[in-house]
C-alpha cells in the first residue's frame, strides 16, 4: 500500500508543478533575469548531475574509469568533435580503463 501512496503523491506533485507553471503571469516570464535563469538552469542541473554520477559513490568521493571517460569526452568537446563521437570516445575510454582493471 505504501507504494501506491508514493505513486499518488508523485502524480499529484507533478500535476501541481505543471499547474503552477501555467498560473505564472506572462509578464513575469518576459523579464530578462527570468529568461536568463531559465536558459542557464538546465545546463547547471546537467553539469551537477554529471559530476554527481561521475565522482560519487554513495557518500564517498571516487576516481575511477568514469572520470577517465568524462575526461575523454571533454577532450573530444574541446576538439569540437560531433556529439556521437564525444559519446563514443567516453564509452571506449571508460570500457578500456575498466578492462585494464582501473
Amino acid at each position: 500500500m505504501n507504494t501506491w501512496i508514493a505513486i499518488g503523491a508523485t502524480a499529484l506533485g507533478c500535476y501541481a508543478v505543471k499547474l503552477a507553471g501555467l498560473l505564472v503571469p506572462a509578464g513575469l516570464l518576459e523579464r530578462p533575469l527570468v529568461r536568463r535563469f531559465a536558459a542557464l538552469l538546465p545546463v547547471a542541473l546537467l553539469a551537477a548531475l554529471t559530476a554527481q554520477q561521475t565522482f560519487a559513490d554513495g557518500h564517498a568521493l571516487v576516481l575511477d574509469a568514469r572520470a577517465a571517460g568524462l575526461a575523454a569526452a571533454v577532450v573530444a568537446l574541446v576538439l569540437r568533435a560531433p556529439f556521437l563521437l564525444v559519446v563514443a570516445a567516453a564509452v571506449v575510454v571508460t570500457a578500456g580503463v575498466r578492462a585494464l582493471g582501473g
